[in-house]
């Protein structure tokens, strides 16, 4: 059975001067108010699309990375994943930049990098931005 994800978003007036909010269905976090300014501008307690997909794409590689380590006999300790989520206006989303900085024992940096790369290519929001947006990856392992 698929599994379904929602959430519900409002939006009051143009798009440079209106403002509305957006909230996941489960209520996993509280409505969240979102702008035109928060995508171009950073404002401070309001977010965008774009960082919505930020945080899903640094959420699902995690899972994904994680999932990869441990099917390859790796144990990990942590994997601590930032996205950033480029956008352009007028151009829209060009890139999402994965960085992880892992703690895995009994691994080479080979072997980190390689999986790594997997989990960037094989992860499902990866695989939804492919061939739309550009993937790049930063990945360090730590000692």
């Amino acid at each position: 059975m698929a599994a379904v994800s929602r959430a519900d978003a409002t939006w009051e007036g143009d798009l440079t001067h209106g403002g509305g909010s957006v909230k996941p269905a489960t209520g996993a976090f509280p409505e969240v108010p979102v702008s035109w300014s928060a995508r171009t501008e950073h404002t401070a307690g309001k977010t965008s699309p774009e960082e919505l997909i930020a945080a899903a794409h640094a959420a699902c590689y995690c899972m994904a990375f994680s999932n990869g380590l441990s099917k390859a006999g790796h144990e990990v300790q942590r994997l601590d994943v930032s996205a950033e989520v480029e956008f352009v206006p007028g151009t829209g989303i060009t890139s999402s930049t994965l960085t992880v900085n892992g703690r895995v024992r009994g691994i080479t940096e080979a072997e980190f990098r390689q999986e790594a790369e997997a989990a960037k290519d094989g992860c499902p929001v990866s695989q939804a931005l492919k061939g739309n947006v550009e993937l790049r990856l930063n990945a360090n392992l730590e000692p």
